[in-house]
């Protein structure tokens, strides 16, 4: 079968690129730069650690497929000769290949074999946690359900992969993210517990979240109904209001980071990309950078502006409901940088007049919440909430509805003013047009007059 070439995924984050990172041209994925003074990793040293990872996660899936009734100890044994016999003929065949191709166990099951045995693996490099299974993976990290032994809870861990743990960047940002979320404790933000290192794994251990994200159900619905989208972005814009007070600001609101739980409270998890408005070093490094999502970035996150304020996370949540009400994202185009200009250029297509279904307040809501000027959003998510909350009750939203009509009444006091000078022009052209009447009436009387006098002198002769 051959290889299809990598999709950009315009959900997912947008690639950084942090001083000593490249990036990909193929794949748009940014990789830490070469070690020119460490070892070949394609050595000899590199190929041992390969095998001994694999040897690893082999004698996991041996034993997890016996305790599991889908194999016997025999058939394992069975298999694990095959291998043997395999890397004598030179032939690369993992345990549990060879448990597939005798048909023990399936394509899928040895895919989720596969996924808890890395994480039992790597559990036994951080101390304390007993890694459960891969809960998901993005560009940046690998996330794992775990169990905290000494509370005897469950968590989630994300992982920095061992790839991106060379460049001091990357492992910089991954420590930011745990800092910044142990700044904020609030009921709709993903809770951060610690960050640390074992062994050669840097990890963040947060609050884990049993539900789904907000990606997930327009995938599966393909969109919300109003009511239902108001009372998350409602908790969300609540979530993002606690982080602006305490300067941070997220810089990649978007449906993926968007959690429900099984109650139906709404989460805002991932600080990967928060930064302090404070940070004016960061500001500046990041200076003509685009970090965000294309789908919902903000047009001053496209420009890398250095003053990225409160009403960025608002665009990016206005484009979010956006998704969540129409079905589709509010620009679209074929790769990132088509969608980004348009998020600069494209005017915004009214969510109402996409879906009928729609009330006037919340179209409204999203169109102030997406203007192209960060003036004229809404300036904090405080006085967002209060247009969310009145639409939520059925009302027009004071201050959308308000800033709308002042327009539209800008708009009607320009036309009388053009009508006005119309009317002005057309009454000094009357005015010309009795002039010249005037001045033909009395010539014409004067005519008159000469030509009464002129018989009358021929008659007295």
């Amino acid at each position: 079968m051959t290889s299809q070439p990598r999709q950009n995924d315009l959900t997912e984050t947008s690639p950084v690129d942090p001083k000593g990172a490249s990036t990909d041209p193929k794949s748009g994925s940014t990789q830490p730069a070469a070690d020119l003074g460490g070892a070949d990793p394609s050595g000899s040293r590199g190929a041992n650690e390969k095998s001994k990872s694999g040897s690893m996660v082999d004698t996991i899936i041996g034993r997890v497929v016996v305790d599991q009734g889908l194999a016997t100890s025999e058939e394992v044994q069975q298999c694990l000769e095959q291998a043997r016999a395999a890397i004598a003929d030179q032939n690369n065949l993992s345990l549990g290949d060879l448990l597939v191709a005798n048909e023990y166990i399936t394509r899928r099951q040895l895919r989720r074999l596969r996924e808890a045995a890395e994480a039992e693996r790597s559990g036994q490099q951080i101390p304390g946690f007993k890694l459960m299974g891969v809960l998901g993976q993005g560009a940046m990290a690998k996330v794992y359900k775990a169990k905290q032994l000494s509370l005897d809870r469950i968590v989630a861990i994300k992982v920095l992969p061992r790839k991106f743990t060379q460049s001091v960047q990357f492992v910089e940002r991954f420590y930011a993210e745990g800092r910044a979320a142990a700044q904020l404790n609030h009921p709709n933000i993903v809770q951060a517990y610690d960050v640390g290192k074992a062994g050669e794994y840097h990890y963040f251990v947060m609050e884990y979240v049993d539900g789904r994200t907000v990606y997930d159900d327009i995938v599966k619905h393909k969109r919300y109904n109003e009511n239902d989208a108001l009372e998350i972005v409602i908790q969300i814009a609540e979530a993002l209001q606690h982080a602006h007070d305490r300067g941070l600001i997220h810089r990649d609101v978007k449906p993926k980071n968007l959690m429900l739980t099984k109650e139906g409270v709404a989460k805002l998890a991932d600080m990967g990309l928060a930064r302090a408005m404070s940070d004016h070093e960061a500001a500046i490094e990041e200076k003509g950078k685009a970090f965000g999502t294309p789908y919902y970035i903000s047009p001053e996150q496209v420009r890398g502006e250095i003053n990225i304020t409160p009403a960025a996370d608002i665009y990016s949540l206005g484009a979010t409901l956006y998704h969540m009400v129409v079905g589709s994202v509010p620009f679209d185009g074929k790769n990132p940088s088509d969608v980004m200009h348009k998020h600069l250029k494209a005017e915004l297509v009214p969510p109402d007049h996409v879906n009928p279904r729609l009330s006037a307040g919340i179209s409204e809501v999203i169109e102030m919440m997406m203007a192209k000027d960060p003036k004229k959003r809404y300036p904090n998510c405080k006085d967002l909430l209060v247009d969310l909350r009145a639409v939520r009750a059925k009302q027009d939203p004071p201050i959308a509805h308000k800033d709308i009509a002042g327009a539209a009444l800008a708009s009607i006091a320009s036309a009388e003013r053009q009508a006005v000078g119309n009317i002005a022009t057309d009454q000094s052209a009357q005015a010309n047009d009795r002039g010249v009447a005037t001045w033909l009436f009395i010539t014409m009387c004067a005519l008159l007059v000469l030509s009464v006098a002129v018989n009358i002198v021929l008659v007295s002769r």
